[in-house]
């Protein structure tokens, strides 16, 4: 399952963190979840909870801040929202977008201009924002 990769990948990358910080205890996490990547944060927050086990990050409070995906248009410089746009979409579009971010554009137009050539401003990806650690010493 996708979420559990992401979440194997957002735990490792922790430890390691962790480990060349010299933590004794990985206390939080901090994920951002990019609307456009439509990740269940359900199914994430329970993968990284089993891979936690038996690490120093047992036990970690996981935060997930969900970023809104938000496009430019190129051509007309017009910015909107996934939100605004969503609606029109089936379930198999859903499932492209969620697995192949990427195709966004072959779905999606400016809905001012028509144009295809626009960017992802934000809401694209998952990535950690936030590691909070214990040292030796500290209490």
């Amino acid at each position: 399952m996708h979420e559990w990769a992401l979440a194997d990948g957002i735990v490792r990358t922790a430890l390691d963190y962790a480990q060349r910080e010299g933590a004794k205890k990985l206390l939080a996490i901090q994920v951002v979840l990019g609307e456009l990547q439509d990740v269940n944060a359900e199914i994430v927050e329970f993968a990284m909870k089993e891979l936690l086990k038996g690490t120093i990050g047992e036990g970690a409070e996981i935060e997930f801040i969900e970023e809104e995906a938000v496009f430019k248009c190129r051509d007309c410089g017009h910015e909107w929202k996934l939100k605004e746009v969503k609606g029109s979409f089936d379930e198999r579009i859903k499932e492209d977008i969620h697995f192949i971010p990427e195709v966004v554009h072959a779905f999606l137009a400016c809905p001012k201009c028509g144009s295809r050539d626009f960017e992802v401003v934000q809401g694209r990806g998952v990535y950690i924002s936030g590691i909070k650690i214990e040292k030796e010493g500290e209490a």
